[in-house]
């Protein structure tokens, strides 16, 4: 499994961003097999971490049409500065509490 990593300084936050990043949420998991995404934005940063199965997975949804007009769009408009890191997880675990009865002290 690979995790894709995009840090950003926001320019700009508006309505046609929010139809954009839903519409590439919505492709990434249709079309090109996304397993998780997760992003979380303030009025200065945003982070996204998309979670894949493979390298090539990757490269189809930086390659898609839509998507390279989202990401030009990103650079003339919405963003000042972004990096994206690529990285294989070697690891992962989780821990979820089951609901039930609250614990007596």
């Amino acid at each position: 499994m690979y995790v894709v990593i995009f840090r950003a300084r926001i320019k700009l936050l508006d309505a046609e961003y929010e139809r954009t990043g839903e519409r590439m949420h919505q492709l990434a998991f249709e079309e090109f097999g996304c397993l998780d995404f997760h992003s979380v934005a303030s009025e200065t940063e945003e982070i996204t971490l998309s979670y894949w199965r493979d390298r090539e997975s990757i490269a189809a949804w930086k390659a898609h049409p839509e998507h390279v007009l989202a990401q030009a769009r990103g650079r003339e408009r919405w963003y000042q500065a972004y990096t994206i890191d690529i990285a294989e997880v070697a690891r992962q675990y989780q821990f979820e509490t089951l609901p039930g009865p609250p614990s007596e002290p």
